[in-house]
């Protein structure tokens, strides 16, 4: 079952952390960063790291408003475990930040935009999100498997490190 649900557009309008997240996106597409995209983290009820669309800014495809935004949070906190914060942002996030947002664990994701209206203006994962079902029909990236035993071996010495932290 799905934990995705609507609210209406006056409640979006009045949280005030959907509209840091506005602010930051603004600030970032203002300054020419990248895309229409901004994000916050927060933690026991206070925004604790902001990101916007960083694309351009940085030449670096990773650098969505939430990765931005994470990437902050984990370095304010000292953890790359978020199970206690949220975060809000200004779009459905895309396939990458998504997994970002998992890895992270952070338990709660609040979003204005859908994904259909991000492709909408030019910003489509459709492509994506079709490799990850299976059902491309085409692959974009073509995957060369080698080495296996050796890359093996590292698994093999992770597994039967003492001193391993899981994550």
């Amino acid at each position: 079952m799905s934990r995705e649900r609507a609210v209406s557009m006056n409640a979006a309008a009045a949280d005030p952390f959907l509209q840091a997240a506005i602010r930051e996106a603004q600030k970032g597409m203002r300054h020419n960063h990248g895309g229409p995209f901004g994000a916050v983290i927060v933690h026991a009820g206070h925004i604790i790291a902001r990101g916007h669309n960083q694309v351009l800014k940085n030449n670096d495809p990773t650098a969505h408003a939430e990765i931005v935004a994470i990437r902050r949070a984990a370095a304010r906190l000292g953890r790359f475990d978020l199970d206690d914060c949220e975060i809000w942002s200004t779009c459905e996030p895309c396939p990458m930040c998504f997994a970002a947002i998992h890895w992270a664990r952070i338990p709660l994701l609040h979003y204005g935009c859908t994904r259909d209206d991000a492709a909408a203006i030019g910003f489509d994962d459709a492509l994506i999100y079709a490799v990850i079902r299976g059902e491309a029909g085409v692959e974009p990236v073509t995957r060369l498997q080698l080495g296996r035993p050796e890359c093996l071996a590292l698994f093999n010495e992770w597994r039967e490190k003492k001193d391993r932290q899981s994550y």
